[in-house]
């Protein structure tokens, strides 16, 4: 799976990382206060991701195993730094109104995430366009929470009002209470839409991937007996998994 295409498809739908792996969510819940600043953080993020994961993918074979993490960590800060200064130069409304997110950017999981799951193992090519289809899927998902809460908190979008005269805009939802309510709502519909896919006998796995189910408790996948010993019962070894070396 490492077409371009399938990247692109994967991080928008599939991996979603703020609708289905519920990643980034400081920024996901504090800046999308209107559906531009959703916008200009996800595609922020995005060239951010793609460049990085570009640069660590060329560089994987080069790279000590030791010190991958704050060699990426590196990477991204210095790209995150370029990023920063061309906003501050170009688009200093979109600076002001990102504030200090944009450089928590290099402590972001789903950067550092994908540069130590993809890129790190990747081709160059592939690993472009899984940052680019993380970045877009992320982008879509604080632009449709920003223009949500924006055109119900102050009946605009895009800063552009649309709504009649009469309207009474929904204030909590400008508020940090409503990025909560519009991310729950998203998400809700998201696996609403997985579970009635499910009951019909549908391949429901393209939209959800990985394990829903809590880590030290489980006792089915590999996760909890390798990392936290369920499955350990009556004195029994847990069953040997295919590719798992004992």
């Amino acid at each position: 799976m490492n077409s371009a295409g399938e990247r692109l498809y994967n991080g928008i739908i599939k991996e979603n990382p703020t609708l289905v792996l519920m990643l980034g969510m400081c920024p996901t819940l504090a800046v999308t206060t209107s559906a531009i600043n959703g916008l200009g953080m996800g595609l922020t993020t995005m060239v951010v991701l793609a460049l990085s994961n570009a640069i660590i993918s060329l560089l994987r074979n080069i790279i000590p195993d030791k010190v991958r993490i704050p060699a990426f960590i590196v990477i991204i800060a210095s790209f995150v730094t370029v990023v920063q200064m061309i906003l501050q130069a170009y688009l200093p409304f979109l600076y002001d109104a990102l504030g200090i997110y944009i450089p928590l950017i290099v402590v972001n999981c789903i950067i550092l995430g994908r540069a130590e799951a993809y890129a790190s193992k990747n081709p160059v090519i592939a690993s472009l366009f899984d940052g680019i289809g993380m970045g877009l899927g992320f982008s879509a998902a604080l632009t449709v929470i920003g223009a949500v809460r924006e055109i119900l908190g102050a009946g605009e979008i895009f800063g552009i009002h649309f709504m009649p005269a009469s309207y009474v805009p929904f204030s909590i939802f400008i508020m940090a209470p409503g990025a909560f309510f519009v991310l729950a709502c998203l998400t809700a519909i998201q696996n609403k839409v997985k579970i009635n896919g499910e009951k019909k006998g549908k391949d429901m796995s393209r939209i959800q991937s990985g394990c829903n189910s809590d880590c030290a408790s489980c006792g089915e996948s590999g996760c909890g007996r390798r990392f936290y010993g369920a499955g350990k019962e009556d004195g029994q070894e847990p069953k040997k998994q295919e590719g798992e070396v004992k």
